[in-house]
């Protein structure tokens, strides 16, 4: 089983760039974050044309979360349930799978724009019901995966120059306490549990030549519950798409488990 989870920067604009990734790399499930479209826009057609099948939380202009997958899911879920947001940054469903169902959560993670701003406690919030609701979802799925745009660089290993970083959000130790805190219930960075080149990222800037410097963050994660993390085979960042023209900002991971 293949997982993967990509930041796209607006759906509508990098449509036939997910097509053609999809098509060269076949994958279990794709978690999309940012479509930028609202539900009526979604291009559903398209995924079902390449034998997929999807769900979505789509909003006009900002965030929007998806679930490309080759089975149909249930149980979906849009937004956590305890939290009264209008933002759509999060979609859950349940596949079948050999061994049994995996629970699949696409989280779109606020990313809190500045220490001083009002977006910023909105995040760490945010981080606690997500928190909280994943460990009642590990009650019912115990293999579960939590795959999306994090917001944040869990370490400085993660982080091209971390004293340039200093102050900034994405890497304050309140977000690395609260990324820490959901490996807490169980789940494992599925990235780390493999030897990894240095300096691998999954975010690079389109300013100053970000992605040519290689000046990025590893901001995209793929955590899996124990049960899936001890059949995790590998996962790597895919920065073949970073590379296109007008690409999205971030890159595809890709986790492979074996369920057999």
């Amino acid at each position: 089983m293949k997982l993967a989870t990509w930041n796209i920067n607006s759906l509508k604009v990098r449509l036939p760039q997910v097509l053609d990734w999809l098509a060269a790399n076949p994958v279990d499930a794709l978690c999309l974050q940012e479509l930028k479209l609202t539900d009526d826009k979604f291009p559903l057609d398209a995924f079902t044309e390449l034998g997929y099948q999807a769900a979505w939380a789509g909003q006009k202009t900002y965030n929007g979360v998806a679930i490309i997958s080759r089975e149909p899911g249930s149980a979906l879920v849009r937004n956590i349930p305890t939290m009264d947001d209008p933002q759509q940054r999060l979609i859950a469903v349940t596949l079948p799978a050999p061994g049994g169902d995996v629970r699949i959560i696409c989280a779109y993670c606020p990313n809190g724009q500045s220490l001083d701003s009002d977006k910023y406690p909105y995040k760490l919030d945010w981080y606690q019901h997500l928190n909280r609701w994943v460990a009642e979802e590990l009650k019912t799925y115990p293999r579960l995966a939590l795959l999306g745009d994090y917001n944040i660089a869990p370490a400085d290993e993660d982080v091209h120059d971390p004293a340039k970083w200093v102050g900034q959000v994405l890497v304050s130790e309140p977000e690395r306490t609260a990324f820490r805190a959901l490996l807490d219930l169980g789940l494992t960075d599925s990235f780390r549990q493999f030897d990894q080149p240095e300096k691998s990222f999954s975010w690079w800037d389109y300013r100053m030549l970000g992605f040519r410097r290689n000046a990025g963050l590893r901001i995209d994660h793929i955590l899996l519950s124990e049960p899936l993390a001890k059949q995790c085979t590998a996962c790597v960042i895919d920065k073949g798409p970073r590379g296109n023209e007008q690409p999205s900002d971030h890159a595809p991971v890709v986790a492979t488990l074996d369920l057999t």
